[in-house]
């Protein structure tokens, strides 16, 4: 596992064919049917994923990077079903640098990493997991980014060093998209997002974990069209991150006839009414959790009767929080208004309810930190 990718690479068409004999054809074509409706295509590319995966006579090379984290992205990454991580490791990609699942440790892993940047540059997809910190510890000779260091260097000279000759970047999980918990006020070790570290551009793909499906329809997009998918303006995926999750919602009728859960366990609960007076933040969330799910597409919080938490955004520690409380604090049409119109109140609102929200926040944050008590005025 922790040797570069022309060790494991395929070097012609047969020998991929040989690898891929393994898997049995209707599993592999249920992989392709699922990252065509993944990526939002239709049918007639089932075939045309096959084949780009079939005839790639090298499988990408991977270099997956652990900054702050909690390996929740990794977990979710070994627990993939369909495909297995096996199909995934053995005859998709080429994972040759990850701390949490290779074999090497020490010099070994260094060693290669630096051989799989070195064989593989300008080709291999970078894959960053957690925030970068860029605070200074306390300490006569502590630096900048000292809060993480690897190998004797800090994240951030790490993350430079492998992005800048990288043919693709994917940040997976919202701490190495968007800083996630480790950014959480206070911040005190300045933890932020790949790319406001680094200044490169990068593709995210947020969530807390993310979804494994749409890291590797990432994958598949790079390898039938040789390039990544199209993006919002935040660097995500349309295919993921283009629609609320409110828009698709299970629970959606629910909401348009004005029934609600008002706390757990009632009838409404039990029923699966609509847990926006709970706190789910699907309104406000852009994410594909209710068509993809998560554990083999078995289940995602919603269905499971928790409200939506918002992971997929910016600073939703901060922005969301309370996470069991309405935001924005609307008047809700009842079933007379139409779902359109519903949206439409909820949209229009957003700017409001985050201004209720920002000094709801401002004023619990005057009890942990005194210096913010003077600044109301």
């Amino acid at each position: 596992m922790g040797t570069s990718g022309s060790d494991f690479s395929f070097k012609t068409p047969e020998r991929r064919m040989d690898a891929l004999a393994g898997i049995k054809r209707r599993d592999f074509l249920s992989f392709c049917a699922l990252m065509s409706a993944t990526l939002g295509l239709g049918p007639s590319f089932i075939p045309k994923i096959a084949e780009a995966i079939e005839k790639a006579t090298r499988r990408p090379s991977v270099i997956w990077l652990h900054f702050a984290e909690c390996t929740g992205d990794s977990e979710a990454f070994i627990r993939s079903t369909n495909p297995s991580i096996e199909e995934l490791i053995l005859n998709i990609l080429s994972i040759d640098y990850h701390e949490t699942i290779m074999a090497a440790s020490g010099e070994a892993a260094e060693g290669a990493l630096q051989k799989a940047m070195k064989d593989n540059k300008g080709k291999y997809i970078a894959v960053c997991e957690g925030a970068i910190p860029l605070g200074t510890p306390p300490g006569p000779n502590a630096k900048k980014g000292d809060y993480l260091t690897i190998a004797g260097k800090t994240g951030l000279e790490l993350a430079k060093e492998v992005c800048r000759d990288a043919a693709a970047i994917m940040c997976v999980g919202n701490c190495a998209s968007f800083g996630g918990v480790q950014a959480q006020y206070p911040n005190p070790t300045g933890a932020v997002g790949v790319e406001e570290a680094t200044g490169i551009p990068t593709l995210k793909v947020p969530g807390c974990p993310h979804n494994v499906v749409n890291s590797v329809a990432v994958v598949v997009n790079f390898l039938l069209l040789g390039s990544l998918p199209k993006t919002d303006k935040l660097g995500r995926p349309l295919f993921a991150y283009g629609k609320r999750i409110h828009d698709h919602c299970l629970r959606r009728a629910h909401f348009d006839a004005g029934q609600f859960v008002e706390k757990f366990g009632d009838a409404g609960a039990k029923d699966r009414w609509c847990l926006y007076k709970m706190g789910c933040k699907g309104p406000q969330t852009y994410h594909n959790c209710p068509t993809v799910e998560y554990n083999d597409g078995t289940s995602w919080p919603v269905k499971a009767g928790h409200g939506c938490i918002g992971c997929s955004e910016p600073k939703f520690w901060d922005n969301m929080a309370p996470f069991y409380e309405r935001l924005p604090n609307i008047k809700l049409p009842g079933v007379e208004a139409s779902a359109d119109q519903i949206g439409f109140t909820l949209v229009g609102a957003a700017a409001a309810g985050s201004a209720v929200h920002g000094a709801y926040t401002f004023l619990n944050r005057k009890k942990f930190d005194p210096t913010l008590k003077d600044k109301e005025e």
